[in-house]
């Protein structure tokens, strides 16, 4: 179940659960840590996002010439969490062990920019007039 959220991420997201068979679950957030939507309940959503900015700080701080990093995965034997990172938000998710990689990372990319998309205003027809 998703958490309230902007149209773009919500939808972004599900399509991203239906999509990628490997994610188990994920959390999109802006760049102050609040969630815009996330397939877990509202508070494990947030602890993800936290962690994940824990995450992308500690990299950046091992990184040979510091600055920020943009995507990361960190994997376990029970699977993986990948951080992608780009100008308006981050996404946070959870695999299953030993995922496609490259293959995540795309679809991660993806429901980033898919997130960033506002939906199209809903189309109306205009009433034809009467007169003659």
């Amino acid at each position: 179940m998703l958490a309230s959220a902007p149209v773009g991420a919500s939808e972004a997201l599900n399509d991203l659960i239906e999509i990628s068979s490997q994610v188990r679950n994920a959390v999109v957030f802006g760049p102050d840590g609040s969630v815009e939507a996330s397939t877990l309940a509202d508070e494990a959503g947030a602890e993800l996002a936290r962690k994940a900015n824990d995450l992308l700080d500690a990299a950046s701080q091992v990184r040979e010439g510091g600055g920020a990093v943009n995507q990361l995965e960190v994997a376990t034997a029970e699977g993986s969490v990948f951080v992608v990172r780009d100008a308006e938000r981050t996404i946070a998710a959870t695999t299953s062990p030993d995922p496609t990689v490259g293959l995540v990372f795309y679809d991660l990319k993806s429901c980033l920019r898919d997130a960033a998309q506002k939906p199209e205003p809903k189309r109306t027809r205009k009433k034809k007039s009467d007169g003659a």
